[in-house]
């Protein structure tokens, strides 16, 4: 296997569930052993490690830890960012995301695949990256939302590779 490009890197994982950073940790830790891994679980724990050190990619979620607010922080300091959510799996917080500047969108269902997402987020820039989420990601999202969630959304992806 390859060495992981997220290997010396630092990132930064924001959640208020510890199990779901544990997991993350060690999906991130196994795949990257030469990384950084730093952890929050509050939105004040999180701004203040983003006021205070550098990331290369930071891993926010939605609910519970004002992603969204972390996210805004974030993109003003130009750090790549991947949302996580469960409860706020919803074309409207995809969406938002997007339109936010995250480099990414992932359901905690895919926390077994976050190293080649975040792999992507690192190597692609920002409009190849949705696209290639889209790509893996597409039937997924259409399980979970209404079938015209593109449409609805204006994330008509399928055009920015034409």
């Amino acid at each position: 296997m390859a060495e992981s490009i997220l290997n010396g890197k630092k990132i930064l994982a924001v959640d208020d569930e510890p199990d779901v950073l544990k997991v993350l940790e060690e999906e991130i830790m196994d795949g990257c052993p030469k990384c950084t891994f730093d952890t929050a679980t509050s939105f004040e724990a999180a701004s203040a490690l983003l006021d205070s050190k550098s990331y290369d990619i930071v891993i926010l979620d939605i609910m519970g830890v004002r992603g969204f607010d972390l996210l805004d922080i974030a993109v003003k300091k130009n750090l790549k960012v991947a949302m996580l959510t469960a409860h706020a799996l919803s074309p409207e917080a995809l969406k938002k995301s997007y339109e936010m500047k995250a480099r990414a969108y992932l359901p905690k269902d895919k926390l077994g695949e976050i190293v080649p997402f975040l792999e992507d987020v690192l190597t692609t820039d920002f409009q190849s990256g949705w696209t290639r989420l889209f790509e893996k990601l597409h039937a997924f999202f259409t399980e979970r939302f209404e079938s015209d969630w593109e449409k609805k959304t204006g994330l008509t992806w399928r055009e920015w590779v034409k």
